[in-house]
């Protein structure tokens, strides 16, 4: 007997729990919870609001990745999707969202990086990684764990154009009750 949870490829893992409403005691609970970042832009982008939330873990202890879904325009017109997950290696949550199914990005870092972003007061670099043609997603490091940006559709990767500060709500010293909340998005769950 063994309360691990299966998969028929990868063997045990963790398994993966979604926020049915993301709101604000729902998002400070995660950040409690989280044993790595909880990434996001502040303040958000214009327009912009959290859609969705989710965390990989047993629930015995810290999770060991995390999701916050942001969803707003894009920068070309219409809507857009912006996932930001962080995990520790071999966890796979961000290469799911990729749409190939990896666990972690490989060693995509012998070009130079196709975007930046500045992570807990650091320049972080990002690679763009392979991915389903309906997205585009990138790959950095950050406080010693995979930080992974996977937008919907693929011309909204212009949204890494901007100075995106990203900043771990794990941390108390951020306002969640000032952060606006909006319906749902299904790209949480389809992981």
């Amino acid at each position: 007997m063994s309360s691990a949870w299966e998969c028929e490829r990868h063997g045990a893992v963790h398994p993966f729990h979604v926020v049915a409403r993301p709101g604000t005691e729902p998002l400070r609970q995660a950040a409690a919870q989280s044993g790595v970042p909880l990434w996001s832009p502040l303040p958000l982008l214009a327009g912009w609001s959290i859609t969705g939330l989710g965390a990989v873990g047993d629930g015995r202890g810290k999770a060991k990745a995390s999701v916050l879904a942001l969803s707003g325009p894009s920068p070309l017109g219409g809507p857009a999707d912006l996932l930001l997950v962080a995990e520790e290696p071999g966890v796979g949550l961000g290469g799911r969202y990729t749409g190939l199914s990896m666990l972690d990005p490989g060693s995509a870092t012998d070009v130079p990086p196709e975007a930046k972003v500045e992570a807990a007061g650091h320049p972080t670099a990002l690679w763009r990684c392979p991915s389903s043609e309906d997205r585009v997603a990138f790959f950095g490091e950050a406080m010693a764990v995979w930080l992974w940006a996977v937008l919907w559709p693929a011309a909204a990767e212009l949204v890494l154009v901007e100075h995106m500060v990203l900043h771990d709500l794990r941390h108390g010293a951020h306002q969640l009750i000032d952060l606006p909340f909006g319906a749902p998005t299904p790209r949480v769950s389809q992981a």
